[in-house]
């Protein structure tokens, strides 16, 4: 692709925006612009760089993110989009390791990521800095050994670093904006994409850094925007999307997920919830699995009292 555009989306998290800019300054080939899809009531304060920055406001009191993407392609002039989240930090190669990919293949590919701990970015950063010192995720796949290898599993897709051409996007419809919140756009994207054939593919490069923000895994903090979505994807396809954060839920005590009927709220998360799902400063990002484990293991052991 001779063109490529970065979107990113953008709420709070002024710092971790400005080192997205940084980081896409340094890059061996030069986006066109960057498009920030901002949901916040203000624009943001950023450096200067070498290609346009454009910011366009998306309205939602809610995490509009079908929405900002979708926006944000509608804006962009590159013959080629690569998403970003704002939280992640480019090496110098993405942009030229995803104009080599799409080059390659016409479909959804996914790029590297690597997670830093908090402190990472304090006092300057370099790139290189960052190789000896992030993680990957224990729940994603390492990259392929070759440039490109297709992905069998649309439910692998995840926002996060991803690019396609953009007629590619736009011919697909986008992401389905009645998602509003957090959780299930991601999948229901994937889902779509594999109704119409096309490839989503795992990418070696494009890697991109995560910065480190406290989080929570399963998503607690948006319990009441997964439960919708999750009931939308059924409606729309047939079954429910998010099970193990649903599992993780109903373990918990949040939820009722029976099925054949509508999941019920039990109750809204407290702050021993909160302390079970919280990502630590020192860890580079949050778990799901981990806290399963746990709360399977709590169950298995109060079974085995109550028996």
């Amino acid at each position: 692709m001779d063109t490529l555009s970065v979107v990113t989306l953008a709420k709070g998290r002024p710092e971790h925006l400005r080192n997205l800019v940084l980081g896409l300054q340094r890059q061996e080939l030069a986006p066109v612009e960057l498009v920030v899809a901002v949901m916040q009531a203000d624009r943001y304060v950023l450096p200067q760089s070498s290609f346009p920055i454009r910011q366009i406001m998306v309205a939602g009191t809610a995490l509009p993110l079908a929405a900002a993407r979708n926006a944000a392609v509608r804006a962009a002039t590159g013959g080629a989009v690569v998403f970003l989240d704002m939280d992640c930090i480019p090496t110098p190669s993405l942009i030229a390791d995803y104009a080599d990919g799409l080059a390659r293949l016409d479909g959804l590919l996914m790029g590297e990521v690597q997670y830093l701990a908090d402190g990472a970015t304090r006092d300057g950063w370099s790139c290189d800095d960052f190789a000896s010192v992030s993680v990957r995720h224990s729940d994603r796949r390492g990259p392929p050994k070759e440039r490109l290898e297709r992905c069998p599993d649309y439910r692998c897709f995840w926002s996060l670093n991803f690019a396609m051409r953009r007629a590619t996007f736009l011919a697909s419809g986008g992401f389905d904006e009645s998602y509003v919140g957090y959780g299930g756009e991601d999948t229901d994207f994937g889902k779509t994409l594999d109704q119409k054939g096309v490839d989503i593919a795992w990418m070696r490069g494009g890697l991109a850094y995560h910065q480190y923000h406290p989080h929570h895994m399963p998503p607690t903090h948006h319990l009441d925007s997964v439960v919708r979505n999750a009931q939308l994807f059924e409606r729309k396809w047939g079954y429910r999307t998010m099970g193990h954060w649903l599992h993780a839920f109903r373990l918990m005590g949040l939820i009722d997920d029976a099925p054949g009927r509508p999941i019920r709220i039990l109750r809204r998360p407290d702050e021993a919830d909160f302390a079970l799902t919280g990502q630590a400063s020192h860890q580079p990002y949050a778990n799901t699995a981990s806290v399963l484990r746990l709360l399977q293991q709590r169950a298995a052991a109060g079974a085995h009292a109550a028996a």
